[in-house]
């Protein structure tokens, strides 16, 4: 592939949500905010089930501001697992908030994003979650069985680890507890920030989740149904048709919301149907046949049973097939996503050597049945009961691109429309976006969110709730090139008639998008 799966897996949701001219870092909220002890001292410090193995003094980038990172070595007695935890402190212009952060496909995190979290002021923290690197092979013990303690440490246990030990450290360098936490992260990172809001709905008074792989038990299976129906069919269509399919959509559906971006606003309102592009011209892979067309109808559909009966939700009309659906070589074969295989190989097929060719429509939908059994409880970060996150007075802002080509957006619509189902007062304390053309977390075309995180802070400090996340696009000097909001979910923006459509004012928030042309 032209771009890394594995990175973008990774993208954290580090953009916000507010017009240029609000404040970008949060003010501080103490008037003195020097550390009341020495970075190395922090060795010292007792915690429970956790030892603080070194704690030196940084630099958050080549001119940033000095900080002290401790690591720490937490457990889980009488398990002997050890999940290394990062917290890192500014010695200087400490906001008063504390910052957890998540990591991405089966990586539970690193220190990377710290620097630029001190750089904003925050106190905050990172962990591996129990295991080093992206492969999903933590999950099989050298016995060939699961191994459950690693498994839970890196569905949730790491995570709430992580933000008790960053706590504890930051109250005891400063002398003071934070006055705010905060969580934010993207995909896994996602996932990782609404599994605190349902496991520990104490631990943080906001969260920022971005594309969450939040049914993770199901998404992984799902993404290796492309690739099932091109088994299947015995018939790998060409990356060049796929990328037809995708562009003819766009074109089909673009004037929905009244501008002609290359957007489809909202991707579940387009009618295209893929057997308008039977005998097109796809330039190398040629024109389009009926076995090109029923493929990529049966990914538009999604994961179903032999019966025919609803599995999961399908690629969203607009979407790049290619990342879950890549064919590649001479003969043209298929080529699953690694994330998505370490899934099969680790977790489900418990084989290092799993061949995902010799798949059947029948052994997939025993691996389902299998996934969501074994791992639901685990890993499905899908309760729609948020009580306890409500009652605590948290906030958590939920934002994902319609036509990310990874988490299909559908799931995290599904889920969130369960929480309101069960819950009349969703809004006091939960807010969904939905990003027209956004891909996955920072991967997205023109129009990119500007600064949710900032719009969550408002909500939780101040009580402004939002209704839209601004959006925008720059030049490399900064300039606003076209701007546009990002409307609370079921709403989408739509041009009024009104004014430059290259300007955020000259839209409305409305749940039905504007009818296509005849």
């Amino acid at each position: 592939m032209k771009y890394s799966l594995i990175a973008s897996f990774a993208a954290l949701a580090l953009a916000a949500a507010l017009p240029a001219a609000a404040q970008r870092f949060p003010p501080p909220l103490y008037p003195s905010t020097e550390p009341a002890r020495t970075c190395e001292s922090l060795t010292d410090v007792e915690l429970a089930d956790a030892t603080v193995e070194s704690a030196t003094l940084e630099t958050a980038g080549p001119a940033g501001p000095p900080y002290c990172q401790a690591t720490v070595a937490a457990t889980h007695p009488p398990a002997n697992d050890r999940i290394t935890i990062w917290v890192a402190l500014p010695t200087q212009s400490w906001n008063g908030r504390f910052l957890g952060t998540g990591g991405g496909g089966f990586s539970g995190g690193s220190p990377r994003p710290l620097p630029a979290a001190v750089r904003e002021g925050f106190a905050a923290a990172a962990t591996d979650t129990g295991h080093e690197g992206a492969s999903g092979s933590f999950a099989l013990g050298a016995d060939g069985a699961l191994d459950w303690m690693l498994i839970r440490d890196n569905a949730y246990l790491g995570i709430h680890a992580m933000t008790r030990v960053g706590k504890e450290l930051t109250a005891s360098f400063y002398d003071r507890q934070p006055k705010y936490s905060y969580f934010r992260g993207c995909s896994t990172g996602g996932r990782q920030g609404l599994m605190q809001v349902q496991r520990y709905p104490d631990d943080y008074d906001g969260v920022l989740s971005g594309a969450p792989a939040i049914n993770w038990d199901r998404l992984h299976v799902a993404q290796m149904w492309g690739q099932l129906v091109l088994l299947e069919a015995g018939h790998f269509v060409r990356p060049c048709a796929f990328r037809l399919a995708q562009a003819r959509a766009v074109e089909a559906c673009d004037l929905q919301d009244g501008v002609a971006d290359g957007v489809i606003p909202e991707p579940r309102q387009c009618p295209f149907d893929p057997a308008e592009l039977l005998g097109a011209d796809s330039g190398d892979c040629g024109p389009i046949t009926e076995a090109d067309i029923a493929v990529l109808r049966k990914i538009h559909e999604g994961p179903r049973r032999h019966d025919g009966s609803f599995l999961w939700y399908g690629l969203a009309r607009g979407t790049d097939f290619l990342p879950l659906n890549q064919t590649a070589g001479d003969p043209i074969d298929g080529a699953p996503m690694r994330i998505t295989l370490d899934w099969f190989r680790y977790f489900l097929a418990r084989d290092p050597d799993f061949d995902w060719a010799g798949l059947t429509q029948a052994s997939y939908e025993q691996y389902w049945d299998q996934s969501v059994e074994e791992f639901g409880r685990v890993f499905g970060t899908d309760r729609t009961d948020l009580s306890g996150f409500r009652d605590s007075d948290g906030k958590a802002i939920v934002w994902h691109g319609w036509n990310d080509p990874l988490i299909y957006a559908q799931g995290t619509v599904d889920w969130f429309e369960g929480v309101e189902n069960r819950m009349d007062d969703t809004g006091d304390f939960l807010r969904l976006f939905m990003a027209p053309g956004a891909r996955h977390c920072r991967d997205m075309p023109g129009i990119t969110p500007e600064n949710p995180f900032a719009a969550l802070v408002r909500w939780v400090e101040d009580g402004v709730p939002p209704d839209t996340l601004y959006a925008a696009r720059r030049n490399d000097d900064g300039e606003v090139l076209q701007s546009r909001p990002i409307c609370r979910y079921p709403k989408s923006a739509v041009y009024s008639g009104d004014g430059d459509p290259g300007d955020a004012a000259s839209f409305e928030c409305r749940e039905e998008v504007a009818p296509l042309p005849p």
